[in-house]
């Protein structure tokens, strides 16, 4: 069978994750490596601590809200299941929950609002990267641990703080190096790429532009898009006829207008065609208008639908989330997940809880101890707590590495044909955020 047409199937056994701090105690690296499922037993400790106070500054309203809503979700799932089973540390977790309406300025008043008025330990749940480019500066200068669930290149770039850290979902750089050795050898190497006009586009755009050219391809046209747009046809005349490969990715309430109009644009001659899964986050395949999109490929994040070589980490997220096997809300098929995304909040979480655990955080004072903790994470075993796969953390570059997927449309579902290993996506820069002070 060609890799093309491969599926991954779980591994045999779980990376052990390395101490992450000195003096951890044993029973705290069990507990973080432990399959929880709800209804476990408890911890020893009785539950007499305050509560351990989380600010999750969530899209509730602006472009980013069909993805706030899901995030909000895998949130109040996560934290239930932390808290049926002892919590962190023995801490009840309370969630404090704030719209930041997508927006950079409102961002930064959120994370301000979560560390004078609200008291918060610590922040995370930010997904786009405009708002975190705004919020993260202001989290450092309050020295307020700052987790975002994001994939822009932003983090490991250098560009933020000691306080800011993506440890559950990788970035853009690493999701396209990983990838773009695929599309060459398999789609073609001229490519016109449609992206929307802000950081995680330029992201897209300056590193898969890099990539493809490694790999002797070249970019023929760069066609950005106002976030803000719902109508696109006036973009599509650009795409040039030598065209191999059209890659897009975007985001936003107009995706199904997008992906909508690109078919009407091309018919059945059309260039191949491979997306980010963004373009249908919490969109359904089977969409009137989207039936063109029958045989293209997606990058997925976490395949939204459940592949024949179905870990139970998978089995047990799905159930805790409220997701059927095809992605979609188990209340309401009509109601897709961004379920390439969302899972970043959760692994996010059991992130933020063996951290705590592992610096013995208990209130303000303890925040430099945090974030060391986290800084030393380095493996990150395939497992309930992280079920998308396993990763490796990278504790200088506060950014976190692990596996892609490439699916493609069959039958109005996604399937997996190429799943990348780790190694694919890592890349080595200056960044060094262990050299600041704290």
């Amino acid at each position: 069978m060609s890799d093309s047409k491969k599926k991954t199937s779980a591994p045999s056994s779980i990376i052990t994750r390395r101490s992450a701090l000195k003096g951890l105690a044993a029973t705290g690296a069990a507990a973080a490596a432990a399959q929880v499922a709800p209804g476990a037993v408890r911890y020893v400790q009785a539950q007499t601590s305050e509560p351990l106070k989380l600010g999750f500054q969530v899209h509730r309203t602006g472009i980013g809200a069909a993805y706030g809503r899901w995030y909000e979700r895998v949130v109040n799932a996560c934290v239930a299941e932390i808290n049926a089973n002892g919590g962190i540390a023995g801490r009840q977790i309370e969630i404090v929950a704030e719209d930041d309406g997508t927006d950079p300025k409102r961002g930064a008043e959120m994370v301000e609002k979560f560390a004078t008025q609200h008291g918060v330990d610590i922040a995370f749940g930010t997904l786009f990267s405009h708002v975190v480019m705004g919020s993260a500066p202001r989290a450092g200068e309050l020295k307020l641990p700052y987790y975002v669930v994001s994939e822009g290149y932003h983090v490991a770039s250098g560009a933020l703080n000691r306080y800011t850290f993506q440890p559950g979902i990788t970035d853009v750089r690493s999701q396209v190096m990983s990838m773009a050795p695929w599309v060459a050898g398999n789609l073609g190497k001229k490519v016109t790429m449609i992206y929307p006009d802000y950081a995680f586009g330029h992201d897209h755009r300056d590193y898969f532009s890099e990539a493809m050219k490694k790999q002797g391809g070249e970019i023929v046209e760069l066609i950005p898009i106002p976030p803000t747009e719902t109508s696109y046809t006036k973009y599509f005349p650009k795409i040039p006829s030598s065209t191999e490969v059209l890659y897009h990715v975007m985001v936003g309430p107009g995706v199904l207008t997008f992906v909508k109009e690109l078919g009407e644009h091309f018919g059945s001659n059309r260039p191949e065609l491979f997306g980010f899964i963004d373009s249908l986050e919490a969109v359904p395949l089977a969409s009137p208008g989207l039936e063109f999109l029958e045989g293209t490929y997606f990058w997925e994040g976490y395949p939204r639908y459940a592949q024949a070589d179905q870990t139970p980490y998978d089995k047990h997220y799905r159930q805790a989330v409220g997701v059927n096997d095809d992605g979609a809300s188990v209340n309401d098929p009509k109601d897709i997940s961004t379920y390439s995304h969302m899972f970043g909040c959760w692994e996010t979480l059991y992130t933020i809880k063996q951290a705590v655990e592992a610096s013995g955080y208990k209130g303000p004072k303890d925040k430099a101890a945090l974030v060391e903790a986290t800084e030393a994470i380095t493996d990150i075993p395939w497992s309930n707590q992280h079920p998308q796969g396993d990763k490796v953390f990278n504790g200088k570059m506060h950014q976190v590495f692990g596996h892609q997927n490439i699916s493609q449309v069959a039958n109005a579902t996604l399937d997996v044909v190429h799943r990348t290993s780790i190694e694919d996506g890592m890349y080595e820069n200056d960044t060094d955020y262990t050299k600041m002070p704290l």
